[in-house]
């Protein structure tokens, strides 16, 4: 009797998977149509607003037994696909496969688009300004870490915007291809993440040499190489290189992420929920900062995050990043800015996108 009851849910499981295949196809097809108007009128076939509104209205409507977080990932990759029958997508990340950077792009993009591992962040930047990317993805900032300053650096010398933003949680794995401890003779690994596994690695390893690479992803290729050599990497790494596991989750503190930039030609229209990048260059006087900062205070606008860089080409001259709560679009936010652009030498609007939840 418990056969016969198996087989009969198996086959109303079969049944729904037709009729889902029927649905997605019938999906496909009416994104092509609008994929077709879109190109008639010019418009860009990505449209993260539109993303973001569809998966949070399906979380809302979701009552189970499928927890949030998967549904959120499995609509991922359905747009993602049905994306990929309008237009391929070319999106540059900070490689080689396997590093953050590159787990970040397709938790954004989903698996379906055209992923291109670029040497370096001034390479990502260079392809998004001339069209060869449609998107780049860049690290900005790790929770322990702080600021990635190359990113902040490039914002400088290139003409792109701020499309999107992704966090994800960072977690670091010793790994080697055998997975044994004792056939360990060196460890390779990016001088951030062995900075945030230093105290693991002194109560555990002390007598190993560490060699820094240029990414996560690098160390673990080298480890594929040779059964001496063991990586700090992700659980993403070891998949892509094949490699075992010495010893898991050995980052010194356990809350650590890095926030990522979507970066492109433009950004999108308000969500309601929206942050807003912004750079800007100050005369050299007191109470210049001040000055400037005071009207987000006046007109209740939170402050996420401020940061200086020198001025490469002006001695003793610091331009200051500046991310705060709001759209480009809002007429408060236009305001505030109208107000702080006179007290400015140079005011940059970065971008406006929405924020990561």
């Amino acid at each position: 009797m418990a056969e016969d009851k198996i087989e009969q849910l198996r086959k109303e499981i079969d049944e729904i998977d037709k009729t889902l295949l029927e649905l997605l196809n019938q999906r496909g097809i009416l994104a092509i149509k609008i994929g077709e108007a879109k190109r008639k009128k010019g418009l860009l076939f990505y449209d993260p607003v539109r993303e973001k509104n569809i998966i949070n209205n399906l979380v809302k409507l979701n009552r189970g037994p499928f927890p949030d977080e998967t549904i959120k990932r499995l609509f991922r990759e359905i747009l993602s696909a049905t994306l990929a029958l309008q237009e391929s997508q070319k999106v540059s990340y900070l490689g080689p496969e396997g590093t953050f950077t590159h787990l970040a792009a397709i938790k954004y993009f989903g698996s379906f688009v055209q992923l291109e591992p670029l040497e370096s962040i001034k390479n990502i930047f260079e392809y998004v300004e001339k069209g060869i990317s449609r998107f780049g993805v860049v690290p900005i900032e790790n929770s322990n870490e702080g600021t990635v300053t190359l990113t902040l650096d490039m914002f400088m010398q290139y003409e792109v915007k701020i499309s999107g933003e992704i966090i994800i949680p960072i977690s670091h794995h010793i790994l080697s291809l055998t997975g044994d401890k004792k056939s360990i003779k060196k460890i390779y690994s990016h001088p951030h993440a062995r900075a945030q596994c230093r105290e693991w690695l002194n109560r555990n390893m002390p007598t190993i040499p560490i060699f820094d690479v240029s990414s996560t992803a690098e160390a673990a290729r080298q480890a594929s190489l040779n059964e001496d050599i063991a990586a700090i990497a992700s659980e993403f790494a070891a998949e892509l290189y094949g490699l075992k596991f010495v010893a898991k989750h050995i980052e010194d503190y356990k809350h650590n992420y890095t926030r990522f930039f979507v970066l492109s030609k433009s950004f999108p229209g308000k969500t309601g929920s929206d942050k807003t990048s912004i750079m800007f260059s100050l005369q050299d006087k007191p109470g210049a900062l001040y000055n400037a900062l005071k009207p987000f205070k006046d007109a209740g606008i939170n402050l996420t995050k401020i940061e200086s860089r020198p001025a490469k080409m002006r001695k003793w001259e610091y331009i200051f990043f500046v991310d705060f709560i709001g759209h480009i679009e809002d007429q408060k936010v236009q305001e505030t800015l109208n107000e702080i652009k006179k007290y400015c030498i140079e005011l940059v609007h970065l971008g406006s996108y929405p924020i990561f939840e």
